[in-house]
Formats: C-alpha cells, structure tokens, sequence
C-alpha cells in the first residue's frame, strides 16, 4: 500500500513532527500538521544530532543546508568540575566521519526546527498554527481531527501520528501509561553569547564538567558567537516535567559555587536561564492503536545524559514513512515501524538513564570511575568511539523494512 494520495494528520509540529511530515510527505502522502502554537518560535537551546541522524537529515535531502547551520564539534572532554583537569578526551569531528561515514553535529534548536519546516512545507505539508486538537474519533474508515476553536473546521484523515511532546495529551487518553519517575535531577538551559566570555573559556567541541550530584554540558554553536549550557542537579523538590519554567540565574551560580576549571566565570555571564524537571519514563507497551501512532517525546522521552532525543525523532520519522510506504495496510504499517523503533528506543533510554548516574558518582567512587576512564582513554582512545558503535553506526536510511 503506497502512501500516495492517503492522508495523515500529525499533531505536534516539534523536530520529530516536521520530519515526519517531511518523510510521509515526500512519499505522497497528504500531509496536515497541527501545532498550538502560534509560530515555529523555540526559546534559544543547542540540540546535538549524532550521526545516526544525519543519515536521515541526508535521506530527508536537507543535508547540505544542515551542514551550513551546524557546528562540528572535534570532540567531548570530560573534566572534574572542582579541579576543572581532564579526566578522558571522546574524538569526535573526523573521527566520527571515518568511523561512520558522517559527522556528528550541534544545532541551535531553533535552525534545525526552520530547516525541517522548510522540508516539511517543500514536501507539500500544510502546518496549521495555534490549533490545538480536541478531540480523535473513529469516522467510518478514517478518523475525525476535531480542533478545539469551534473556527476550525474538523478533518478527516486516513491516520494519526502524535508527536505532541514528553505531555503528550494524546497518549495520556488513548494508551495505558504509568506514571513517570522522578529522577531527583533538575536541569537549567540556556545560551551565553559567547562575546561576553573570555576565548579560552569557549571549548571547541563540547565540555561535561562533572562532580558529587551534579554535573555541567556545555558547547559552543552559531560559529562560536553563542554558548549553549545544561546544568544538572540533584534535589528532592520536583518541579514540572517541561522546558519552558523561567528560573534565577543565581540559583544556578549557588549550585555550581566553587567550580574549576572556568565553570564559575561562565555561569557569571548567563543572563536568563529555564528549569525543568527530569523524569524516568518506562517504556510503553504498546505505541500504535486505532491507525493512531506516537512518534518521538510522546512515545519514549528522553533523559538527556546521551543527547539523543532529538535523534531519536529522526530515527522515528524515517522509519515511519519508509513501514508506512511499504505495508499493504495503515495498520500493519504501523504496527512494524513500533516493532522496528520500540527495542531501539528502550535501549537508549536506559543507556541515558545509566549515564547520569555515572556523571554524579560520590567522590570516592568518581575518582576511581575516573583513573578507570582516564586510563581507557590513553589506552585505546580509538576503542572509547567503538563503545557508541550500536548508537551512532545504526542507520535506519539502509535497514530493510519489516512490513
């Protein structure tokens, strides 16, 4: 069953939301994303894409404008943060390039978010703004779209990709979730223009400062004009599972107070910063139902201790259109792009969860986690690369279908 001429509506118009109208699109699907939103605005944040998904980027044919709003980090340094001294150097830059054919790569979120809207809109997808869905009801063999203003008109479409976020409202109604965990991790996000900083503090690739119950990420994007940073702590009070809480500065600098190695001297100049809470989500049991599928945050959020949410969205979409395009129905179609993405996506949510968990080790057991690292990475530096092999060599673009 080819996609041409079906169409699909895609709730959520975030990274994995526009690749996949991309994706469905450029097979001929029709394609309608709602988004509440008003505008494709993203409050300033850097996102990283690992090789694994800029195999899709290339698929998508929106690798060479990538490559023109990309950084290239040449590499990850992880560094005590007390000390600030290097503990273990991850190369990244040519030596992701020749161990897996393609760079890995750093984004201002809100350009990466512009491109795959262009893609999207390229491949006929209509992006409908500041509508927010209502309701989804089985309408014969379609479903009915009902958008909450009564000045919208109500849809009818062939399927239902949710890609409404880590809350998704669509996946709390129709698929049997429990409640997500709460790590005891805070984060802050935001960006420092980079002009305001001494040049030695500006890492050329990225920098994880880490220490007793907290640790800092920190990269530079835009050409090294901007600063992008995430800072991790551990604490009993649980905020909103979100991006989008406006927190003090001050707040940051106190749980920082005392670090090396540049890391006060930076968080000194940040101007406005947001919090959010960090939640364990286990992963759900079933993705698809009813010819309505989850896609990206709503299906298997993140924790950011491995940058690959963003990825995995990608991933997410590619498979989607490539099952859909080739499955002789909607339903079988769906049911093996979870079969392909389910496994995948559980692997790197554990793998993430483990990470931090490593990042805030106690002292006694950090130091010895890192003469252990410190002695791999001198070791086989080549060898620390290949541990990410299963991540960054999967390529979903290749992978045959399974429909």
């Amino acid at each position: 069953m080819a996609l041409a001429g079906r169409h699909i509506a895609i709730v959520g118009a975030g990274i994995g939301g526009l690749a996949a109208a991309a994706a469905l699109g450029q097979r001929g699907a029709r394609v309608t994303v709602f988004e509440q939103a008003p505008a494709l605005a993203e409050v300033g944040a850097g996102i990283q894409i690992g090789p694994n998904g800029v195999s899709v980027l290339e698929a998508l044919g929106l690798r060479d404008a990538a490559e023109r709003l990309a950084e290239l980090p040449d590499g990850v340094e992880l560094v005590d943060g007390r000390s600030g001294r290097r503990v273990l150097r991850l190369e990244l830059g040519g030596a992701c390039v020749r161990r897996y054919g393609r760079p890995y790569w750093q984004f201002h979120r809100a350009d990466l978010l512009a491109l795959l809207e262009d893609g999207a809109r390229e491949a006929g997808a209509e992006i409908r703004l500041g509508t927010r869905v209502g309701q989804i009801a089985g309408h014969g063999a379609s479903l009915l779209v009902v958008p909450e203003a009564r000045s919208v008109p109500e849809m009818t479409v062939d399927a239902v990709i949710a890609a409404d976020g880590v809350r998704s409202p669509i996946r709390a109604e129709r698929f049997a979730t429990g409640p997500p965990r709460f790590t005891g991790h805070v984060a802050w996000r935001g960006l420092i223009d980079a002009a305001q900083l001494d040049p030695g503090l500006v890492p050329a690739g990225a920098r994880v400062a880490m220490g007793p119950g907290r640790h800092l990420v920190l990269y530079p994007l835009r050409g090294g004009r901007l600063l992008n940073f995430v800072a991790v702590e551990e604490r009993d009070e649980q905020p909103e599972e979100g991006w989008m809480q406006p927190d003090e500065p001050a707040r940051l600098r106190r749980a920082f107070a005392g670090w090396g190695g540049g890391v006060e001297e930076v968080l000194a100049k940040v101007e406005r910063t947001f919090l959010w809470g960090l939640y364990d989500h286990a992963p759900l049991p079933v993705w698809t139902k009813d010819r309505i599928g989850l896609l990206g945050d709503a299906c298997h959020p993140m924790l950011p201790y491995l940058a690959q949410g963003a990825t995995m969205a990608l991933e997410d979409a590619w498979v989607l259109g490539s099952e859909l395009d080739v499955a002789p129905s909607l339903e079988r179609g769906l049911m093996a792009y979870e079969a392909r993405r389910a496994p995948r996506t559980a692997r790197v949510q554990r793998a993430a969860a483990r990470n931090g968990r490593i990042y805030h080790l106690g002292p006694g057991l950090r130091d010895m986690a890192n003469v252990a690292l410190g002695i791999a990475g001198r070791v086989s530096p080549s060898g620390m690369l290949a541990r990410f092999d299963w991540l960054y060599g999967a390529d979903v673009v290749s992978a045959r279908s399974t429909a």
